[in-house]
């Protein structure tokens, strides 16, 4: 089945599709450093570095020889910074909440069976449900019935706590009703956005003993090998061979390790860090050594910020920078952040997928993907829905 990833980024959408039995023949990405990883990882697919504004839809067509009706699947997330909970600023004004509709413009000429669209939840209040609206709106005007969800990618057998909201469409005539995958893994999680309970899946107690035990920290990192912060070597040998199933998903034909760095943080960040233990916080560093803003914070207030994370528990969301002001990104052992490497493992990224660019491109690539396991399991369901 053929897809074309709008927006892909570094290819994480793809790498999940690919999992389910998608052939990535086209993809368009704006940012060179992002586009170039996701060149190396995915060879045979064209990929178009450009503004999607300023593609011409004639040309989308002729220049890469694609038929109308002959794509299975187009698939994307615009970008999400005016969407996001955590954006300053969220607003129907920001111009990137108006570039789904040159996704959407995209995928009109393209006449794909099946459409999918992934966000963060915050674009299901913005504008009080009008962009939600909007989008229903203009794929039925292209003859797409449509449905929407918010899933958790710890369902999913991700390793982590981050929610998307997910758009799946395909064509009226198809009789069949849209549904979701349904959770494979009980993990669980607090939703910190409104209309939580009407979209998301919800375990109950009855159904937990069917589902597979959710991945915790331990299990992405106990296989890795010790490194330096700010110390960037390539080729790493494995610590250990693989010690569970889901570092054998991980290490599937690969036998050497790359992207295994990290930052390096700052003397007072190495000093507070001293005093967090594994699942500790801002909370647990001496008042002296915080910073301002944290000084005249209340203890209910940042959760994870300065976060160290435990063992046993499941990773937070992984962001464009782990920087330990924003969250819970110091490793549970060693005095350092988490490297590229293990935020790719906590988004789900196998171990031969390779990142390029800059370190901190590299970290963007990651923290700004669709985790490659839940793709794949929206993959699997868009499948069964599209075929006869």
């Amino acid at each position: 089945m053929k897809v074309v990833d709008l927006f892909s980024g570094a290819g994480g959408l793809s790498c999940g599709l690919e999992l389910a039995g998608f052939k990535p023949v086209l993809a368009n990405e704006i940012n060179p450093a992002y586009a170039n990883t996701y060149k190396k990882n995915h060879p045979e697919t064209f990929v178009v570095v450009e503004d999607i504004r300023n593609i011409s839809e004639t040309n989308f067509l002729t220049d890469h020889d694609i038929l109308p009706g002959s794509i299975d699947l187009v698939a994307g997330g615009p970008p999400c910074q005016g969407f996001s909970v955590n954006a300053p600023i969220r607003s129907l004004e920001d111009p990137r909440n108006h570039l789904f509709k040159d996704f959407l413009r995209i995928a009109a000429i393209l006449k794909p069976k099946a459409i999918l669209i992934e966000n963060v939840p915050g674009i299901v209040s913005l504008g009080k449900g009008t962009v939600v609206e909007q989008i229903y709106k203009e794929l039925d005007s292209l003859g797409y019935k449509v449905s929407h969800r918010i899933l958790f990618a710890g369902h999913y057998g991700v390793p982590q706590m981050r929610f998307r909201t997910v758009f799946l469409a395909i064509k009226k005539e198809n009789e069949k009703i849209i549904e979701f995958p349904k959770p494979q893994y009980n993990s669980k999680a607090v939703a910190n956005f409104s209309k939580a309970k009407d979209l998301c899946f919800e375990i109950q107690p009855l159904f937990e003993q069917n589902l597979k035990k959710q991945i915790n920290v331990d299990e992405v990192f106990s296989d890795l090998p010790q490194i330096i912060q700010g110390k960037i070597i390539e080729n790493l040998n494995y610590k250990l061979n693989p010690q569970n199933d889901y570092q054998k998903y991980l290490r599937s034909n690969c036998t050497k390790l790359n992207n295994h760095y990290c930052s390096k943080i700052s003397s007072i960040n190495l000093n507070r860090l001293q005093h967090i233990p594994q699942g500790g916080s801002w909370r647990d560093i001496p008042f002296d050594l915080l910073p301002n803003g944290l000084k005249r914070a209340r203890r209910s207030d940042h959760t994870k910020r300065y976060g160290r994370l435990h063992p046993n528990g499941l990773c937070s969301t992984i962001l464009t920078k782990c920087d330990p002001h924003w969250g819970s990104f110091f490793h549970p052992y060693e005095e350092r952040i988490i490297s590229v490497r293990e935020a790719a493992r906590i988004q789900s990224f196998p171990d031969n997928y390779t990142f390029y660019g800059s370190l901190t491109e590299q970290y963007e690539q990651v923290g700004n993907a669709v985790p490659p396991l839940l793709a794949k399991a929206l993959g699997g369901k868009i499948s069964s829905l599209i075929k006869e």
